[in-house]
């Protein structure tokens, strides 16, 4: 059990709390929520004993022992199950078993277990952290966007074992759906105050709206009372035989008192550029392989065959490390298939967000340059819209790319794209970094844009909102699959889970989804 009461902190002029109070009781599973800059990371920290708030209590039951995600990499000992082990408790140190089931399920080889951690990539070593977490057996685990770096099977494994968790858990993540499989409650950071309530983060969010539309509506009826009130006070004031009653409606109105205007947040907004195409077939793919070294013995893929439409929904999905990116960035003319070929229709014009994209941006470049430098046609005026449109509205259209966090970053990109008409989006986790307003905005875009979409995405909440069609990598090879992520969840599944799902609803659904984002956008009408 955690009690916080009346916490306010302070970064400078920034205020991230002011008389925030919660409680989370035994056996709660809570899913915290807020836009990025709120204060998540924080109060994890203050939870945690790392930061300290400047004023009200945090306070936990004597011997209650809190566990957490370490973002930071430091590893002691010379083999990953040897680091693992370390993090059992003292008494536990002996069940070698436990470690081994998790790091299989985050997706380590029985062969990796022995390799120094040091060894692997940035990705895997963070879910080497994940596995010390899970394996200190706390009271509370506390888990900061442990859905980074995994892959579509590891975040399926790791949704059932969170689900199966004992204790309390306080959960931040941008994948939405996954937090709302998870968890019991949603904790929101919102206006510096908190809120909790039973459920997922759509019940959150209408909550939120129906309050603030309530609010906006008083505030109104109010300030038009003060406006008749006034008017009166004006009219009798002059009159000597009215001297007496307008002073009582002066008294009034100061018992009255004022409600400020709620401030407009920000959220993103676009619309793809579109460009018609009159071919059927944007490109077609036949019999292509790929290797690095040129070795068709190394083929990451082989003799991979089919055809995009112009108004297809394909989704590349499988473990990391498979080929989704390389098959990717070989469609966007990035990389030369070793053998087979691309044909892309002569009005095929492509936008593509890839991985190393984002690296590419110029550091010293501010956002407005990037966006006139990706098309050089584009009117200032046209430039501005654009990086409005990305959240970078006056002055943070000047901002540097050097000083942009990774979510700031990806919009940047997506900024880019839109600048110039395209018919083919190439996109390779396009939500990474990025918000939860921002990916519902991203969704609903993706849903409505003419053109066709591949995309690269471990995401069980796109996949079913998005894809239409697979390319699966799985059992050694890549494939096309013809049907949606639900189809190929019940026909085939993925290696070592049954080959049919229980046909769940999920929470948010393309119409929920729309629904959310009507409301927010009914907010932000009412407030101006």
């Amino acid at each position: 059990m955690i009690i916080a009461s009346t916490l306010q902190k302070s970064f400078g002029p920034q205020t991230l709390f002011d008389d925030v109070s919660f409680l989370i009781n035994k056996g709660e599973r809570i899913g915290l929520v807020g836009k990025n800059g709120t204060g998540k990371s924080t109060l994890f920290k203050m939870i945690m004993g790392e930061e300290k708030q400047d004023s009200g209590t945090l306070s936990t039951p004597k011997g209650y022992k809190i566990g957490a995600l370490d973002q930071h990499i430091h590893f002691t000992q010379p083999t990953v199950i040897d680091e693992c082990i370390e993090a059992l408790p003292t008494e536990k140190q002996w069940d070698h078993y436990k470690a081994e089931i998790i790091l299989s399920g985050l997706g380590f080889s029985e062969q990796d277990f022995q390799k120094d951690p040091t060894t692997f990539s940035g990705g895997f070593q963070v879910r080497i952290n994940l596995c010390k977490a899970l394996l200190a057996d706390p009271n509370m685990l506390l888990l900061d966007e442990p859905t980074n770096y995994l892959d579509i099977l590891s975040l399926r494994w790791l949704k059932d074992y969170l689900n199966k968790w004992p204790g309390e858990m306080m959960l931040i993540t941008h994948d939405r759906d996954f937090m709302d499989q998870v968890t019991t409650h949603t904790l929101g950071l919102h206006r510096r105050q908190a809120r909790k309530v039973s459920g997922g983060t759509i019940k959150f969010y209408e909550l939120i709206i129906q309050e603030e539309e309530t609010y906006e509506q008083t505030r109104k009826n109010l300030e038009n009372k003060r406006k008749e009130m006034q008017s009166l006070v004006d009219r009798f004031r002059a009159k000597a035989s009215k001297a007496t009653m307008a002073q009582s409606r002066l008294k009034m109105m100061e018992k009255m008192g004022t409600m400020e205007k709620l401030d407009t947040e920000k959220n993103l907004g676009f619309r793809f550029n579109h460009l018609p195409c009159p071919g059927k077939i944007i490109m077609t793919i036949k019999n292509l392989s790929f290797s690095y070294d040129g070795k068709p013995k190394n083929n990451i893929f082989s003799d991979l065959s089919f055809s995009i439409g112009r108004k297809d929904r394909i989704a590349i999905i499988g473990a990391n490390g498979k080929g989704k990116s390389t098959l990717l960035n070989c469609m966007a003319e990035e990389l030369t298939p070793t053998s087979g070929s691309i044909t892309k229709h002569p009005s095929g014009c492509l936008g593509h967000f890839g991985q190393t994209n984002i690296d590419r941006l110029e550091p010293m470049n501010k956002v407005l340059d990037e966006i006139l430098r990706s098309n050089p046609k584009l009117s200032l005026q046209a430039a501005h819209s654009i990086c409005g449109a990305m959240m970078f509205e006056g002055d943070f259209s000047k901002k540097k790319i050097s000083v942009l966090s990774g979510g700031e970053r990806s919009r940047v990109l997506l900024g880019k794209i839109i600048s110039h008409p395209t018919n083919l989006l190439l996109l390779d986790e396009p939500t990474h970094h990025l918000d939860v307003e921002s990916i519902e905005a991203l969704i609903e875009e993706l849903n409505d844009y003419a053109g066709a979409l591949v995309i690269v995405t471990h995401s069980e909440l796109i996949l079913k909102a998005l894809a239409k069609n697979l390319i699966i990598f799985h059992q050694g090879r890549a494939e096309y699959f013809h049907g949606g992520y639900e189809d190929f969840l019940e026909k085939v599944g993925w290696e070592g889970e049954p080959t049919v799902e229980k046909k769940v609803k999920s929470k948010i659904n393309k119409k929920e989804a729309r629904k959310l984002r009507a409301l927010e956008r009914q907010k932000v009408q009412a407030s101006q």
